[in-house]
Formats: structure tokens, sequence, C-alpha cells
């Protein structure tokens, strides 16, 4: 059972109950690096249409990699408690597949605070553009299991997803 967390618990919460950025600037500076992934289910005649490159905007997997290295650059922007951080690298991956597009983003930094919000705010931004270069063809798409892969480094360590029961990510 997990319990419920009290006042001083909350990092991003200052004594007199408002939301603040944390002081990371005594924190040593490591190597850091989160995979996120996000999917984005659609009819088969959507599929088949992006797999003949006759969607009415162009190529969605091309513009939504590009669209998800963009916003892993602006999270700080988008996210109010988020630190701006010095990104070292950003690599967001597109894969058609039979029901939809399976996304998935990697970001590293060397810096004192993680990259997890950069990696998920990337494949949601990604997820956000495949459904905006296909809506004309498919307003029913659906932007699905958004979520963290890996995480390394910080004084948490290392996160891993376990494989779902169908034994893919």
């Amino acid at each position: 059972m997990r319990k419920t967390p009290v006042m001083s618990d909350l990092t991003h919460i200052d004594e007199h109950g408002h939301a603040r950025m944390v002081d990371t600037s005594e924190k040593a500076a490591t190597a850091r690096r989160a995979i996120a992934s996000a999917r984005v289910m659609m009819s088969a005649p959507t599929v088949a249409a992006i797999r003949r490159n006759q969607t009415p905007k162009g190529d969605p997997l091309e513009t939504a990699r590009l669209a998800g290295i963009v916003a892993a650059k602006r999270t700080a922007d988008l996210i109010p408690l988020c630190h701006p951080l010095p990104l070292t690298h950003i690599d967001v991956r597109a894969e058609l597949r039979d029901d939809g597009i399976y996304l998935e983003s990697e970001v590293a930094t060397h810096a004192q605070t993680g990259v997890e919000m950069e990696a998920l705010t990337a494949v949601t931004v990604a997820a956000l553009t495949i459904y905006d270069m296909c809506k004309a063809l498919d307003k029913s798409m659906t932007i699905t299991d958004v979520q963290l892969e890996v995480k390394t480094g910080g004084k948490s360590g290392e996160y891993r997803r376990e494989a779902n029961p169908q034994g893919t990510r």
C-alpha cells in the first residue's frame, strides 16, 4: 500500500504549500539518459496510405521525428517546474506497424537532474504530430501508451520498464 505523502515529502512544494522549482545547485552533474515510448493506433486504410506515401500533408513519420526532437529541447518552456537542460543527444524513432505507429525517444544529458520529461515530451508531441498529419484520413486515431521505458543516472539509479504480458514494448 502506498503511503500518502506529507508536505515535507513533496520536493516541489515549499513550506507555504506553493509550487517551486527544486534547487539542484548542490547536486553533482552526472550522465542521465531516458527512453520513452508512445503508440498512435489507426485504421488499416490509414496505415496503407502512409505506406504508399499518400497522406495529404506529406511524410508523417519524418515530420513527427523532427517535431519530437524540437519538443524535447523545449520541455522546460512547456512544463512549469522542469529545469532547462543542456541536452547532448535526442533521437526519435517512428516505426509503422500494421495497427499504427510506434514511437520511441531517447534523450541524454550530463546535468544535475534527469531527462525523463524531455523523453516523454518528445514522444507525446511526435504522436500529436502524427495525428495532425493524418487526421484528414482518420479522425478516430488514438494516442496511447505514453510511458517511460528506461531511465539511468542520478540518485534514484536505473529504472527499466518490465515487458508487458505480450512481451512487446
